[in-house]
């Protein structure tokens, strides 16, 4: 009774055929399919899920199962969703795509048009999905870009799908208008260093992904204050592309704040045992001061 694409039983499944059916037709057979694909079972599934959300930021997220159906302990915030959406978007560009998916075609026998309705009303929405349970309304987190901006939003608790299109659509609307993205830095510019402990190197630099762009109120002057944010000294061994910081930019007019994920832009080696006693050393005795 609940949304499918109609996998036979006992046939193999493409497995792009199954994402397409997840991010295209909202499959919960394709999501449970793929979940016992990976682990064997939806429950160790969601175990999995859980773990993964703790290791990219979500702190509150909690899954019981593959396909956001009612289940008791299943939650996700609004804001963890459009964490989700951005880590998405950043980390995964070769397969966002399928979210925004007009259709999907499957076996011949079945033509699945994309739930999402933002994605056929030429406004720049390219993504992500819509949602609905009794207990949570109807929901939908959607993302697009209009010049060099992308922005996302997400809506829940609303009551009809009809209601669910027009907020999403009026927010994203509002935050074009109202929001600009600001340059601070170019791709592979160094924004600073970050000290290490137990290295060949006392420092590593830290860089951007790509172009570094903060959004900010249209009426902002650009002028911003900045830290960086790290447990430190870093530990090494150190890879180049590791995060290891965050850029934390505050606007001078209205203390909206970004956090900008910084990454090593060098390797660093582990240090031999007397480096490593030395910088011990600088840490007792000076708290690190180089």
């Amino acid at each position: 009774g609940t949304s499918a694409m109609f996998a036979p039983l006992n046939t193999m499944v493409k497995v792009e055929d199954l994402i397409q059916g997840v991010t295209v037709q909202s499959a919960n057979d394709g999501a449970i399919i793929l979940a016992e694909g990976i682990a064997g079972t939806e429950d160790a599934f969601a175990q999995m899920m859980t773990k993964y959300a703790r290791e990219i930021g979500l702190e509150k997220s909690t899954f019981k199962n593959a396909t956001g159906l009612p289940a008791e302990g299943h939650l996700m915030t609004a804001r963890e969703l459009a964490m989700l959406a951005h880590y998405l978007i950043e980390n995964y560009p070769e397969y966002y795509h399928y979210f925004g998916q007009k259709e999907f075609k499957y076996r011949d026998k079945f033509t699945f048009r994309n739930r999402n309705p933002l994605v056929f009303a030429d406004i720049g929405v390219d993504g992500l999905k819509t949602g609905f349970i009794k207990e949570a309304g109807y929901g939908l987190v959607a993302s697009g870009t209009r010049g060099n901006q992308r922005l996302v939003v997400v809506v829940a608790g609303l009551e009809s799908a009809k209601d669910r299109e027009a907020e999403a659509r009026r927010m994203l609307d509002w935050g074009f208008k109202s929001f600009k993205p600001f340059r601070l830095f170019d791709e592979g510019e160094q924004v600073s260093d970050a000290l290490v402990w137990g290295g060949t190197k006392h420092y590593v630099p830290l860089v951007g992904k790509g172009d570094i762009n903060i959004i900010l109120p249209a009426n902002a002057t650009g002028k911003v204050s900045a830290y960086i944010v790290y447990n430190g000294p870093i530990k090494a061994p150190i890879r180049k592309g590791d995060q290891v910081a965050t850029l934390r930019v505050t606007a001078a007019e209205s203390q909206a704040t970004n956090d900008i994920p910084l990454y090593a832009g060098d390797d660093i080696e582990r240090s031999n045992f007397a480096m490593r006693g030395l910088d011990s050393l600088f840490v007792l005795a000076f708290g690190w001061l180089l």
